[in-house]
């Protein structure tokens, strides 16, 4: 059925209305870091400076160990993100393949642990962490992101291994292969779109982190997350915006580029699948 113009005009305003209140704070993130901080206090405000201060990410990287920042912030993912998938692989496969009594249960359970605040965690997690000395140490915070994350990316992959069939496992170990191997040969490579996304998640949720890092890493400055150390930039009682504004862009760009990295492997990994 064809749609009337009209309908075709009120659907692309709404899609551009959106889009527009979605990309809005960003485009003024990107306003206020090259804006002269004065100018920040104009009424009516200027939606774009007269003269951009491109200059001030140098300035930031040069003043401040942004660089260091982030790649503690990077470690720390990286580190997160390979522990949590390598206990969420094989929970999630186990939950998938594995008839055992109260297995819907435990999959809800597990669930369930996810909805928990990561501030109910801090006390427990910072009295086990003093005990075994890593307080200021990225393992500190490298086990604290994969509490969070791998609830979620073990229910996530349990429900992509229920949509690959049974009968590709059984296939490779009529040729001989054990049940691991026909997980690692034949049903990860199957799953890549599904490991991508979830490894993308939680990397996302740990770079974001805050909370863990604020309490677990406050006497180690060389250690701090790029979170961490933009909180730094604020005064007590003046705080150049501007300055703080340029930090969050940085911080932010990675993520953003692993969006646009990923995306045509995610799209490559379902086509794929698909034709198998």
């Amino acid at each position: 059925m064809r749609r009337r113009p009209r309908d075709s005009i009120l659907l692309y305003a709404a899609v551009i209305a959106t889009c527009a209140i979605l990309v809005f704070p960003i485009y003024w993130l990107v306003v206020t870091a090259l804006s002269e901080p004065d100018q920040l206090r104009q009424l009516p405000p200027k939606f774009w400076p007269d003269q951009p201060r491109w200059h001030v990410f140098g300035e930031i990287m040069a003043e401040r160990p942004i660089l260091l920042w982030l790649g503690n912030s990077a470690l720390a993912a990286i580190g997160a993100v390979t522990l949590s998938m390598t206990v969420s692989v094989l929970a999630g496969y186990s939950l998938s393949r594995f008839r055992v009594r109260g297995g819907p249960s435990l999959g809800l359970f597990i669930l369930t642990a996810k909805m928990l605040p990561a501030t109910l965690l801090v006390i427990p997690l910072f009295g086990i962490f003093r005990q075994l000395e890593l307080i200021g140490s990225l393992w500190s915070i490298i086990l604290a992101h994969a509490t969070l994350i791998i609830p979620f990316t073990t229910w996530m992959l349990k429900g992509y291994f229920d949509t690959i069939p049974r009968e590709l496992e059984q296939a490779a170990m009529i040729d001989g292969c054990s049940p691991l191997g026909a997980m690692v040969r034949v049903i990860l490579p199957v799953s890549a779109p599904g490991l991508a996304a979830t490894a993308l998640y939680g990397f996302v949720l740990s770079w974001s982190d805050y909370a863990y890092a604020r309490t677990f890493l406050t006497n180690a400055q060389s250690n701090w997350t790029a979170n961490l150390g933009i909180t730094t930039m604020k005064g007590e009682y003046v705080s150049n915006w501007s300055d703080i504004s340029a930090a969050s862009i940085l911080v932010a760009l990675p993520i953003l580029l692993i969006y646009l990295f990923l995306e045509r492997y995610l799209v490559g990994g379902l086509t794929a699948g698909a034709e198998k």
